[in-house]
């Protein structure tokens, strides 16, 4: 499967987010791919309380409506809605700060010193980037090096 565009991706969340929020949700992560003449949008959300099936049933229900009424999607699309998960993706500078003290992975967008991926314990996040403690070491990372990153699936860290 092909992946839509990074336009069509941002052009989603600008979308979607505010009315994922006025639900009382967070949007945690926006995955699309495409391929033959349809596509599926990936949504995923969390809140404080958890996220159940009625969660993701509503939010389901209200952003078709949004999608419907707005078209962004030029072809036939499979709307999914569910919660991040243990390994939930870390996108946003207020993801990271909400999990520090957690174990992450985080791989660069280009290598840095023949190395591109890291595993260790989140240590800090600010306005300009991360530290974290890898195999001993202190590594920062600024959120422009970012590729992707996400929880490594142990729940060591606050929720």
């Amino acid at each position: 499967m092909a992946t839509m565009s990074a336009t069509l991706r941002e052009r989603l969340i600008a979308l979607i987010e505010p009315l994922v929020g006025r639900l009382g949700y967070e949007l945690v992560e926006l995955e699309q791919s495409s391929g033959r003449g349809s596509a599926v949008v990936r949504i995923f959300i969390d809140s404080p309380a958890g996220v159940g099936l009625t969660d993701c049933e509503r939010v389901s229900r209200e952003v078709s409506a949004l999608l419907d009424v707005e078209d962004p999607i030029p072809i036939a699309y499979r709307l999914e809605v569910s919660s991040p998960g243990l390994d939930r993706v870390l996108r946003t500078p207020a993801h990271f700060a909400r999990f520090v003290g957690s174990r992450v992975f985080v791989e660069l967008a280009a290598p840095r010193e023949g190395r591109r991926r890291y595993t260790g314990k989140l240590l800090s996040a600010d306005e300009a980037g991360i530290a974290l403690e890898v195999d001993g070491q202190r590594v920062l990372v600024s959120f422009a090096e970012i590729g992707k990153a996400r929880l490594t699936g142990q729940a060591d860290g606050p929720r």
